[in-house]
């Protein structure tokens, strides 16, 4: 089973969704949703303060026995040395058990080593794809071959529409 994670805040609340499901699952077999208030406020550079809380108590609803990887909008890194991203600190509050993937809509351009852009359908812009925990040529397959024929994963498109419900 993987795990999906989103965020849409709303000056300082959050609604964060959790969807469990296999790669060739069109949509969630589970859904957890939560609310969080007194977000704090976005730091350039920093966004990994902001958005981890809302990660950490999400998880904390979700049974995470089954779980081969979770998956976060974002990167791992932020840049090629390995500085963590928000990936890599989801990892850490995950104690280094679980793999997380990343799968970002835009690129840093100084993390160009620590991705893999992944076209998908006939979308002529990539996702950038890292990871930690699990290989990345094996976490670009999974999130290549997950059901959908446009550039964002059917089920990674409901996530995004849950979330901003």
């Amino acid at each position: 089973m993987l795990l999906a994670i989103d965020v849409y805040y709303k000056e300082n609340e959050a609604k964060v969704v959790a969807v469990v499901f296999n790669s060739e699952d069109e949509t969630p077999q589970s859904i957890v949703i939560d609310q969080i208030t007194g977000i704090e406020d976005y730091v350039s550079g920093e966004f990994y303060k902001r958005e981890l809380p809302c990660i950490d108590s999400i998880l904390q609803k979700v049974n995470l026995n089954d779980i081969e990887a979770v998956i976060i909008d974002g990167h791992i890194y932020v840049d090629d040395d390995g500085t963590f991203g928000l990936g890599g600190y989801t990892w850490e509050s995950l104690n280094k058990k679980i793999p997380v993937i990343g799968v970002a809509k835009n690129s840093f351009f100084r993390n160009k080593n620590t991705v893999k852009k992944v076209f998908r359908g006939e979308s002529k812009k990539p996702l950038y794809v890292s990871s930690i925990g699990i290989d990345l040529d094996s976490a670009t397959n999974l999130i290549k071959n997950m059901k959908g024929d446009y550039r964002i994963p059917t089920i990674l498109k409901e996530l995004d529409r849950i979330t901003k419900e």
